[in-house]
């Protein structure tokens, strides 16, 4: 089971931390993933981290970055310079493949989703 968490209200150009608790299963044993479902309703791919340690992310801006808590067996997406374009809920995902795969149906396991809303 994933329960995310951390969604809120953020101004533009701010900055907002999203954690995904995972329990019953243990974070380091799955690849996960972060996608976000804006007004266009589909869900699409943020950011995400390999079970093999390696991160992608949907852009090279740099504003997003993915990296686990082992200790609290918690993957975390930070979020900085927060632009309007990045409203939506934010699902945290695993799947049991050693690199994070970055389409929906490749994922497995989901948490029920954390509101964002960056005001303009």
């Amino acid at each position: 089971q994933l329960q995310a968490s951390g969604g809120g209200l953020v101004q533009t150009g701010g900055s907002l931390r999203l954690s995904c608790a995972a329990s019953g299963l243990t974070s380091t044993s799955y690849s996960e993933g972060w996608f976000r479902q804006g007004a266009e309703k589909s869900r699409g791919f943020v950011a995400g981290i390999g079970r093999n340690g390696v991160r992608k992310s949907h852009t090279n801006s740099g504003r997003f970055t993915i990296s686990r808590d082992t200790a609290k067996n918690t993957v975390v997406l930070e979020l900085k310079n927060a632009k309007p374009e990045d409203t939506g809920v934010y699902y945290c995902a695993a799947a049991d493949r050693d690199d994070a795969p970055v389409t929906v149906r490749s994922f497995a396991y989901w948490g029920q989703g954390t509101q964002v809303t960056v005001s303009s």
